[in-house]
């Protein structure tokens, strides 16, 4: 406990020290965003376009990045929450608004993600930058035969060569979506059940929880089943080897989410920040990003048109899947069962 509570506070100094160590230039964008969800010849052409220079930090976890914000890690611009944290960090007085006269290319964003965007439907605080899921990749090569259910983590079989990742929402609402409950559920009896699942059918056969490592174990083959984001996944191996890798929204759904470009209460650069924003939603750039990560285009009308590649799963497999909502002080039954999880052997 005591080692890992020293690795948080140097990861969140060195959060800290991200920009404020910097001498500001006012021509140089601080992102603070998802690991592997930054293509760089995207933000080298944004570069190259406005004369700027951009500087990105990575998180691996909503919790992550709130709990380094919440404990003074400062000097970025953009943050790229999820749906549940923008709906926290509007409560919480945390972002500016965003200024849609500098954002022309509103107009290529679907109805759809807006629709689904109770929190911010007018884009208020926040402009949708993906909608997806986290499904299960599984090596084929290792792994011939198996049901798309999320219940492939009880194979017994698998033992030693699964994972899960290190995300309370994403493990229990994957455990309430195979139940056939929904993924916000604050039921008691609910949870529990979820939780039970996770814990008696599950974990045993993972070598671990892991939210940031699991690509590189399932690209050196340490790894044959992993839950996860397709762009952690594919990101770590080669396309040479894509056809190896089945990647897939399992048929009972899940947690579903919208991560979006949110600005900072605080960001010196904000028109800057906006260049950006609108920039990423031009249908040619953002097809670059659908490219790099081979997702469907779910947030843009027109960025089809632009694609080079086959998304590895479709809007369409997302149908069962639902939004993880701001489920408030409920949150709490949620952390005290991932406790019980973590910690139970």
């Amino acid at each position: 406990m005591k080692k890992n509570l020293l690795k948080w506070c140097a990861a969140a100094l060195a959060a800290m020290c991200f920009t404020s160590c910097a001498k500001d230039d006012g021509k140089t964008l601080y992102l603070f965003n998802w690991t592997y969800y930054t293509p760089d010849t995207v933000i080298k052409q944004f570069e190259q376009e406005f004369g700027v220079k951009v500087k990105v930090d990575s998180f691996a976890s909503n919790e992550e990045m709130f709990a380094k914000l919440k404990a003074g890690a400062s000097g970025y611009d953009i943050v790229f929450p999820s749906q549940d944290y923008v709906s926290i960090m509007i409560k919480e007085d945390m972002l500016r608004e965003i200024d849609r006269t500098k954002l022309p290319n509103a107009q290529y964003i679907s109805p759809l993600v807006l629709e689904k965007a109770t929190y911010d439907p007018d884009m208020k605080y926040s402009v949708p930058y993906y909608m997806g899921a986290a499904g299960v990749a599984v090596n084929k090569t290792k792994v011939t035969s198996y049901e798309k259910s999320w219940n492939i983590f009880a194979r017994t079989d698998l033992k030693g060569r699964m994972c899960m990742m290190d995300d309370m929402r994403e493990v229990i609402g994957d455990a309430l979506a195979y139940m056939g409950k929904s993924v916000n559920s604050l039921d008691d009896a609910e949870l529990n059940a979820a939780k039970e699942l996770v814990i008696t059918e599950w974990k045993p056969n993972l070598v671990k929880f892991d939210a940031e490592g699991f690509g590189k174990s399932f690209a050196a083959g340490d790894f044959w089943v992993v839950q996860g984001y397709a762009e952690v996944v594919f990101g770590e191996v080669p396309p040479e080897k894509w056809n190896t890798v089945d990647f897939f929204i399992p048929r009972e759904g899940g947690p579903m989410y919208i991560d979006s470009m949110c600005i900072l209460k605080n960001a010196k650069h904000y028109d800057l920040a906006m260049e950006f924003i609108n920039f990423i939603q031009r249908p040619e750039v953002y097809a670059q990003f659908l490219d790099e990560f081979r997702f469907p285009p779910s947030v843009n009308t027109e960025a089809h048109r632009f694609m080079k590649t086959e998304p590895m799963y479709t809007a369409e497999e997302m149908a069962a899947c639902e939004i993880k909502e701001d489920v408030g002080a409920g949150l709490k039954k949620f952390d005290t069962a991932w406790q019980d999880i973590r910690f139970t052997e």
